[in-house]
């Protein structure tokens, strides 16, 4: 099914991170989807992996159907994903299904080496899923534009350029959402995601003089504009 944006993830949770940006999306009318690269099943202390990436599915499609947003899950192994032309043709022929105009994913200054992938396949991805002479199940498609969202792994040399006015009822339903995970009930980790993602986006508001902000970074392929007037 086509959406209008797609929030790639390395891991299952990842959309913590933007989640709050796709239920304002979702509010204005925009159809989102989430694409998860690996389950993050290495993530539990006392739970084997093939155990947590069965509860992971469960709680990525609980937290999808929270959201109002198409799933895409492939079946890359945490800690191994790596920015192949394998992987990059598999995203690509996400991004051929889903068609989004939009498509948010990881900032590269990671401390989270899946992150890093993540960033690192999506232009050649983007690449693939667009130019005709490569053939696949779906149609070719191009994404207009790509957004790195802001994560608490990824902030080496983020730089926030693009601020999303948050309301409160989408922060309501980003937790909502999250809470779909044991890992953002605090049932995994001791960290408290929700209060830092709580914090950042307070944070973010306050410099954009609004309530509430998203922050993104931008491609350098999207710096440069076209403008009528400097006016303008």
């Amino acid at each position: 099914m086509a959406v209008d944006v797609l929030a790639i993830g390395a891991h299952m949770g990842d959309e913590v991170a933007w989640g709050m940006a796709l239920a304002a999306l979702r509010r204005q009318g925009a159809s989102i989807g989430l694409l998860h690269l690996t389950p993050g099943e290495k993530g539990h202390k006392t739970m084997p992996p093939e155990q947590y990436a069965e509860q992971k599915r469960r709680e990525a499609e609980a937290c999808a159907e929270a959201l109002g947003a198409e799933m895409w899950a492939l079946d890359y192994r945490d800690g191994e994903l790596a920015a192949t032309d394998e992987v990059k043709h598999r995203v690509a022929a996400v991004l051929r299904e889903a068609r989004p105009k939009l498509a948010i994913t990881h900032w590269k200054g990671s401390i989270h080496k899946d992150h890093a992938a993540a960033h690192e396949l999506l232009p050649d991805a983007r690449f693939y899923a667009g130019l005709p002479a490569f053939p696949g199940e779906h149609p070719p498609h191009w994404v207009g534009r790509v957004l790195y969202g802001e994560n608490w792994e990824d902030n080496r040399g983020f730089v926030p350029e693009v601020f999303l006015e948050l309301l409160e009822e989408d922060l309501e339903a980003w937790e909502r959402a999250m809470r779909c995970y044991a890992l953002f009930r605090g049932e995994v980790s001791p960290f408290r995601y929700l209060d830092y993602y709580r914090a950042l986006v307070r944070a973010r508001g306050l410099e954009a003089m609004r309530e509430h902000c998203c922050a993104f970074a931008v491609p350098p392929d999207q710096h440069r504009r076209v403008v009528r007037s400097l006016l303008e």
